[in-house]
């Protein structure tokens, strides 16, 4: 039997405790203290690292329902952008509800549930971006935040040439409305990374991930309105998702969602955006004016047709022919030419001999939607170059452009 001294029990005993202690660590049965300092410290390198965990971070007002950065690194560098988008964003996205009125058997106005779409809210007074084509009609509108509160809204103002409108609702006091962010459209890329937030078949509060699938599209709306340079994209845009924000991968405004095309439709992958940039221009006029601004050439044009063509002899098949210009009006000043040898054609009289306009603004002109889309983006006062046929020959003419409300008044 071997004796141990009481130095070498002392020192088996805290070695054994130390052993035990070790592997307790090692499984996790017992865990260091942490401190502030070290949490700050570890947040600070993962912020560095990833961006949207810096975001998280550094809210201003945080919401505690937003996922926190822990959680945000539990997913990939894709998911994390679509869920941080949505989470900032999502309170800003309204659903937008119409009532229309319609006439019974006995001929009394009775109202009836209209139509339904999604719109941004882009100041904190209140003000909402949509389309146009949602309120169109609209006896009464009403706007319906993410927290399932309902207010009446107002129509502030309407451009139907580029399906853009602005509504406004009154926040109740104290309350602090989430805004979405305006951004860029004209540096847009196919196959930028994009995401729709919107209300399709009224499920409120839908996010749909998908990219810029084509630029510059010209989409006809109506007989009369093109809208030139819209965003094609393969996000699911489905009925009610109109008016909708189309986001870039950081959260900022660069469409309006408007339309789908689809022979069933549902969402096919094809879905175009009025772009921001169309948008910005026109917002603070509908908000000043109520309607946009623009340009017109004061004369009265016939869009050329076969039977026409044919019966005068023109030597082109497609282009606007110059009916009549208004007297001392700035298009007669231009030295167009009006028509001279009135001819019936239905109901209208049309005058034959004037000059045919085949280009405006260097964009051909080969239908009367043309020649809108070619003014859209001006003013009156504003000079254009028009490019026409006069007896054969090709002419260019500087035309001063008059306030289209006016010249249609005139008209009247």
């Amino acid at each position: 039997m071997k004796l141990y001294s009481r130095g070498q029990l002392v020192f088996f005993s805290l070695a054994s405790a130390l052993i035990v202690a070790m592997l307790a660590l090692g499984l996790g049965i017992l865990r260091w203290p942490s401190h502030s300092a070290g949490t700050a410290s570890t947040a600070s390198v993962a912020a560095k690292d990833d961006p949207f965990s810096a975001l998280a971070l550094h809210e201003s007002r945080p919401d505690p329902n937003l996922l926190q950065t822990s959680d945000l690194l539990a997913y990939s560098e894709d998911e994390r952008e679509n869920i941080t988008v949505y989470e900032r964003l999502n309170d800003a996205v309204v659903n937008i509800t119409t009532e229309t009125v319609a006439i019974n058997w006995f001929l009394e106005p009775v109202p009836q549930e209209g139509g339904s779409g999604s719109g941004s809210i882009i100041d904190t007074r209140g003000y909402v971006l949509t389309n146009n084509h949602v309120i169109d009609k609209a006896y009464k509108v009403f706007i319906n935040l993410a927290d399932g509160s309902q207010f009446e809204g107002k129509v502030i103002g309407t451009d139907p040439e580029n399906d853009i409108a602005v509504l406004k609702f009154e926040p109740p006091r104290g309350v602090e409305l989430k805004t979405v962010p305006f951004g860029e459209s004209g540096n847009l890329k196919v196959g930028q990374k994009v995401l729709a937030i919107g209300n399709p078949f009224a499920l409120e509060r839908t996010l749909t991930v998908g990219i810029v699938s084509g630029l510059g599209r010209p989409i006809q709306t109506s007989n009369e309105h093109i809208i030139r340079d819209m965003i094609q994209t393969d996000a699911s845009i489905n009925p009610g998702n109109s008016g909708g924000p189309l986001l870039d991968a950081l959260g900022r405004l660069i469409g309006v969602n408007t339309m789908i095309y689809s022979p069933s439709g549902g969402s096919v992958g094809i879905g175009f955006a009025v772009p921001v940039n169309t948008a910005k221009r026109v917002v603070a006029e509908l908000i000043q004016y109520g309607r946009v601004r623009r340009g017109w050439i004061d004369a009265s044009v016939v869009q050329l047709f076969p039977a026409l063509v044919n019966y005068a002899k023109l030597p082109v098949s497609a282009g606007l022919l110059v009916s009549r210009t208004k007297k001392g009006g700035m298009a007669e000043q231009a030295g167009l030419r009006q028509g001279s040898e009135p001819v019936r054609y239905g109901s209208s009289v049309i005058y034959l001999g004037g000059d045919i306009i085949t280009n405006v603004d260097g964009l051909k002109v080969t239908r009367l939607a043309d020649l809108y889309s070619a003014l859209e983006d001006n003013k009156g006062g504003d000079k254009v170059v028009v490019e026409l046929i006069r007896g054969g020959r090709t002419l260019k003419l500087d035309v001063t452009l008059a306030d289209r409300a006016e010249s249609y008044q005139s008209n009247e």
